[in-house]
């Protein structure tokens, strides 16, 4: 008898098990499923295989070659289109040309139903067709098949409602066919078994019957399915071959080369693949691990499966949990019940993953770090929820509408019931959509919201700090990733959220600990007009309108097709400006830049400047936050040169209307701030490199003045915080008052070079690399304010690690181009070196140097 396997399922159902395999390969006890079916057919003396494959063929067809290692054989097909079920069955047994009666299973099941006995029934009542049956307490998502008292088939019911139970009897998937049945196959197009060769076969009173068998049979439908059928497997409810040999007992079955510690704790059953390791004091509780794993000493496992190489940590605990392919726990990592690791993903140490959550394949979660919900397609789950740029993530994938309702009742339980907040958003529609959803979490929690909609981010933040909101959320395509969504958080005086509050805000998240208001308590939401008069009203009255008007600039402005086109044109109209603007229309699907873009628009502007001879050329990010600049003679200004200019302005006008103060810039700045400020009688404030370390210091009532290297600016007098829109004014105000052209101004600037590079370093390795950079600057002039900055005379360089990238930052600066990348040649190699030491004395072996990030081309200051 010809026996055909479908085996050409994609596995759905079992994902994220079988994003890389089908689902006939999925591993249960050691062996793959299909392997299983063999050994099945193969034990009822059916030995001529046909596999029908679609999904990942090679990977079956490696595994069975042609049988002859299992004592059978067989072949594959795979027909061209999509024939249907029955469709495909009848061109395997077309493409063979042998006709006889013909056995059909699944080849994703798990069973030990006798066949021999279903094919004795089959010839018993020469039958056109037998449905093998089996009955389940739940029959809801099977299709019902009931017969009379002699076998015959009386009626089909795919997918019954519970109304329409009527029996608990079900279709397995076994079939055995004789030709004539085949026969009515069509050669082209969608045929099935059950939705057209059954039924036309039981509408024309054909010999149809279902044979109830006896014996285990499960789908293995779900993730769920699947580790029971495991588990099933190891109490022996079901009758298969499992690799390995029993260990002088029936509770241990392990394969070749297995070791395990006489002090480890074994109870139940337990299934162990080739060449594992059980160190001293680990427990084993009824679970399947595959070839090549190793636990480690005080690990726990209970009901799980693991597949081959994985590695748990010391004194890890799984609890009815499924682990793929070359995944790693970290030590003392706990899986929650039900949750799934597929293949090839890192668990860090001390880390939990919440009770059902599922893993993807090649996903990471950080070591401490807390995951609460599914990693599907993000690279990595942070302990932290915020990062440098707020909460970042995957438009509709990782941030998700879910997890934005979440995150905003979690935002919200951190507030009191009762007070206001505002939401605001730039102008795509999935930023719409994300907005919208953690307006609602955030009402869940009794705090109300203000929802200003489309708005410049200044404008939402200055509008924070004047009205009754007391914190807000703002909602952005990313700047530097189209794929990417930012969640923006603020409080009260417009700054980003202090660390204490993002603390609080994940501690809520990650216990899903949130405030629920009864029906009359929720929040309630509002819509603020005239929103926009309110900050340009203040806008102008904090810039001299009459210097700009006088000195009557001609300016390139690319509004980077942002929302700050809404509000500047009135503004600049009203301060006689000749204005060129470009990108001027809202257009949320271009307002994300990649480095090349954003090459090409400033060497636009420049071009534009230079040729209308205009004094400046400006270029607002899309969110109207930061702003870059081209001089009058079209030359485009680095980040580090704009804040020079920016600042040397800002000296010379706080002279002139003669006020005290000090000015504030990064650690990373160059030292000719300082020697400018000093020549016009200010201080000069160094502060950390982040955003909100940056606007904490423009807080300070002695603060004139702060700025950073990558076009954020801050004017006090007006916020402490950037905003773009409001720097080109300001800039053009001190520029009038100043009356000399940008190009002039720039040869007041004292000349250096700064060169800045990256070295890659792993998250675990960044404090062991500061705390060395400490040690080796010891007798040295440093300043740790963030990173470690260090002096050799005039000459300085500053290492830190990035906040949300694996690498560290050099910067250097000096007279000459040869003393800064000595310098920076030389901590690179110290860091290189402190690496490798690092991994030796981990590994106790040579370790291989990685390989570093591609430095970044120098920054010349002439």
């Amino acid at each position: 008898m010809k026996c055909i396997i479908m085996a050409g399922g994609f596995g759905t159902r079992l994902r994220p098990l079988t994003n890389n395999l089908p689902k006939p390969m999925a591993l249960m006890a050691n062996k793959p499923i299909i392997g299983h079916i063999v050994d099945l057919l193969k034990s009822h003396k059916l030995t001529e295989m046909t596999a029908l494959l679609y999904f990942q063929p090679e990977s079956i067809e490696n595994y069975l070659g042609d049988g002859s290692e299992f004592d059978v054989k067989i072949g594959y097909t795979s027909p061209s289109a999509d024939l249907g079920t029955a469709g495909s069955v009848a061109y395997a047994i077309r493409k063979e040309k042998k006709k006889g009666t013909t056995l059909v299973i699944s080849g994703d099941v798990i069973t030990d139903i006798d066949l021999t006995a279903a094919i004795r029934f089959h010839k018993q009542k020469r039958a056109l067709a037998t449905l093998v049956l089996t009955r389940v307490e739940n029959p809801l998502a099977f299709g019902i098949v009931i017969t009379d008292d002699n076998g015959r088939i009386v009626r089909f019911l795919e997918k019954p409602s519970w109304g329409e139970v009527f029996s608990d009897t079900i279709n397995t998937g076994i079939y055995i066919l004789e030709p004539a049945a085949m026969d009515l196959v069509p050669e082209e197009g969608e045929f099935d078994f059950s939705n057209d060769l059954f039924p036309m076969l039981l509408k024309e009173k054909k010999p149809i019957y279902g044979y109830i068998a006896e014996g285990y049979w499960k789908d293995v439908g779900s993730l769920q399915e699947y580790r029971q059928a495991n588990m099933d497997i190891i109490q022996k409810k079901v009758q298969v071959d499992i690799p390995g040999t029993e260990l002088g007992r029936d509770e241990i079955h392990a394969g070749a080369g297995t070791k395990i510690d006489y002090t480890a704790e074994i109870e139940g059953k337990v299934v162990l693949g080739r060449n594992c390791t059980v160190e001293g004091g680990a427990r084993l509780v009824d679970c399947v691990i595959g070839d090549d794993c190793v636990i480690k000493e005080g690990a726990a496992i209970k009901s799980s499966v693991l597949w081959n190489g994985v590695s748990v940590g010391a004194g890890a605990n799984l609890h009815e949990n499924i682990v793929g392919d070359a995944t790693e726990i970290g030590d003392g990592a706990h899986l929650g019940d039900g949750a799934i690791v597929s293949d090839h993903c890192r668990i860090g140490r001390n880390s939990s993953v919440k009770a059902d959550v599922k893993v993807w394949p090649h996903k990471e979660v950080d070591d401490d770090a807390t995951l609460a919900s599914s990693l599907i397609w993000g690279q990595k789950w942070s302990k932290n929820l915020f990062s440098t740029y707020g909460v970042t993530g995957l438009a509709n994938i990782e941030l998700s509408p879910e997890f934005a309702a979440k995150l905003g009742a979690a935002y919200g339980a951190s507030l009191k019931k009762g007070v206001t907040v505002s939401t605001s958003r730039d102008a795509h529609k999935t930023s719409r959509m994300i907005n919208r959803a953690i307006m609602t979490g955030i009402l869940s929690t009794g705090v109300n919201v203000n929802d200003y909609g489309v708005t410049p981010m200044p404008v939402v933040r200055y509008l924070a700090r004047g009205g009754s909101e007391i914190a807000g959320v703002h909602t952005r395509r990313s700047p530097f990733d189209e794929e990417l969504l930012d969640l923006k958080f603020f409080d009260r005086s417009g700054l980003d959220l202090h660390p204490g509050e993002e603390k609080s805000i994940e501690k809520l998240f990650f216990r899903e600990d949130f405030r629920r208001s009864p029906m009359e308590e929720t929040g309630e939401m509002y819509f603020p007009i005239h929103s926009l008069d309110t900050y340009a009203a203040g806008f102008l009255a904090s810039i001299n309108t009459k210097a700009i008007e006088k000195a009557r600039f001609k300016i390139v402005l690319d509004y980077s097709f942002g929302s700050s086109s809404r509000i500047f044109p009135d503004i600049l109209g009203s301060l006689k400006c000749d204005v060129i603007a470009l990108n001027a229309n809202v257009d949320s699907s271009r307002a994300t830049k990649t480095a090349e873009e954003f090459v090409n628009s400033l060497e636009q502007l420049s071009s534009i400047v230079r040729s209308l001879k205009a004094d400046a050329g400006f270029m607002l990010d899309a969110g109207g936050e930061k702003v870059f600049m081209v001089d009058d003679t079209g030359d485009i200004l680095d980040g580090d040169t704009a804040l020079n200019l920016t600042t040397l302005l800002a000296l010379k006008t706080n002279k002139v209307q003669k006020k005290k103060g000090a000015i504030a810039v990064p650690v990373t700045a160059s030292r000719a701030i300082e020697h400018m400020a000093k020549a016009y009688g200010f201080k000069v404030v160094r502060t950390k490199t982040t955003s909100r370390g940056l606007m904490e210091a423009a807080t300070n009532k002695d603060i004139l003045f702060v700025g950073e290297g990558s076009g954020g600016f801050i004017f006090p007098d007006f916020q402490p915080v950037y905003d773009g829109i409001f720097t080109v004014a300001k800039f053009l105000e001190m520029l009038a008052i100043e009356g000399k052209r940008m190009h002039t101004l720039l040869r007041e600037i004292p000349p250096s070079i700064m060169i800045k590079e990256r070295i890659s370093c792993s998250w675990e390795q960044k404090g062991m690399i500061m705390r060395r950079l400490a040690e080796d600057s010891r007798g040295k002039k440093t300043v740790m304010l963030d990173g470690i900055r260090i002096s050799f005379g005039m000459d300085w360089l500053i290492a830190y690690p990035s906040q949300s990238h694996s690498y560290f930052i050099i910067t250097a600066e000096a007279s000459t181009e040869e003393k800064a990348r000595g310098l920076v040649d030389t901590y690179k190699e110290k860091i290189k070196k402190w690496q490798e030491e690092g991994v030796a004395s981990v590994s106790g072996g040579v370790a291989k140097p990685k390989r570093p990030v591609k430095p970044a081309a120098p920054v010349r200051r002439k």
